[in-house]
């Protein structure tokens, strides 16, 4: 069974920093591409950072660029999602996605798999 386990959000204010974990389990790790999503009350849910952890081939919305970080750690089975310099809008509930993949899908439709999410706000 196909699991994904979001961990690390929380408070914080602008400016500061906080480690998104996702912990996977139940498929071959390194044939996926795994996704960080978030979704604000009253919008859609967007794409903000994918990995392949096959390659490590990476994608970034823009206006996470250079702020967040995304890696991952093939022998723990995790992805992680490093955001700094936060800023109000970020604020969200973020979700980790799966697909068994060759590259690095922007879109929440190619992802098969989803955690629960876990919520980040940022105060200013």
């Amino acid at each position: 069974e196909v699991q994904l386990v979001e961990s690390g959000g929380g408070l914080v204010q602008a400016g500061g920093s906080l480690r998104l974990s996702c912990a996977a389990s139940g498929f071959n790790f390194d044939d996926y591409s795994i996704a960080w999503f978030r979704q604000a009350p009253g919008k859609e849910r967007e794409g903000v950072s994918s990995i392949r952890n096959g390659d490590g081939t990476t994608y970034y919305v823009d206006s996470v660029k250079g702020r967040f970080t995304i890696s991952s750690d093939n022998a723990k089975n995790t992805v992680y999602l490093q955001m700094n310099s936060l800023k109000p809008e970020d604020t969200a509930v973020y979700y980790c996605a799966a697909t068994y993949t060759d590259y690095v899908p922007r879109f929440r439709w190619k992802y098969d798999y989803w955690g629960q999410g876990t919520q980040v706000t940022v105060s200013s």
